[in-house]
């Protein structure tokens, strides 16, 4: 696959696969990960790692991987230094990187008394475009935007090559996708509450929905029970239902 835009300095597609979900107790079992370079060039990796407890059998059900298949392999730390010089100056993508593998990579790094810093890096993940877009998960995406099944899912390199294909064909479907890795990272960075409202200092007017382009005390006003079901609806951001409760508090 080629990527559609030019970059500045290497791009780093990754996933991790561990034994749950808690970036303070939990550990890394396997990571992936596929390094494109400015001039064109491709490198794959793809590692496994004892992780020094056992692996659940919930995460197992997910990813396949038992405490059989790594108890040969070598713990993270071994490794660490030079993976960090790896993603040394490289920006980083991936699906949930943002919430999920990054915490959890910087914590494993830490473990091992290396620092991996994410100051100057952009981020650019598959999840937010997708889930300000389509909002569904990785195996949907690519139903939706690849037009096939993810047959891989929970192998970390078929996930990282199935999201590296869903980002090219985002930019292909939305024209108003930022064309670069600056524009993408800022587009990832924007909140769940950027897509609501207009900033604060503006009014809060909403950009999307029934009442678009409505100043959100007015909505306050004259339509409350849509507000009430902003509140209650089950997938609302948290933070899109703090300024709506605030718009409701009498003043």
């Amino acid at each position: 696959m080629k990527l559609p835009f030019q970059l500045d300095r290497p791009l780093v597609f990754f996933d991790l696969e561990t034994t749950g979900v808690d970036v303070k107790t939990d550990r890394i079992v396997e990571i992936a990960f596929i390094k494109w370079t400015p001039r064109g060039d491709v490198l794959e990796r793809e590692r496994r790692f004892n992780p020094g407890i056992p692996i659940p059998a919930a995460a197992t059900a997910v990813h396949k991987i038992t405490d059989q298949d790594v108890e040969n392999e070598v713990e993270f730390c071994r490794v660490a230094r030079s993976l960090e010089e790896t993603l040394s100056g490289c920006d980083l993508a991936g699906f949930n990187v943002r919430k999920f593998d990054i915490p959890m990579l910087v914590e494993e790094f830490k473990r091992c008394g290396v620092t991996f810093s994410m100051e100057g890096r952009r981020v650019v993940d598959m999840m937010n475009i997708f889930h300000k877009e389509e909002p569904r998960d990785l195996s949907a995406a690519a139903r939706f935007y690849l037009g096939r099944e993810h047959e891989d899912a929970h192998e970390a390199l078929g996930d990282i090559r199935t999201s590296a294909a869903v980002l090219g064909a985002q930019l292909e479907r939305y024209s108003h996708l930022p064309r670069s890795i600056d524009g993408l990272h800022s587009y990832c960075a924007s909140t769940e509450l950027d897509r609501w409202f207009s900033p604060e200092e503006e009014g809060r007017v909403f950009r999307r929905g029934k009442y678009q382009g409505r100043p959100l005390q007015e909505v306050a006003a004259e339509a409350p029970d849509y507000l009430h079901w902003m509140i209650g609806a089950k997938d609302m951001d948290q933070g899109v239902i703090e300024v709506v409760r605030e718009a409701l508090e009498p003043s």
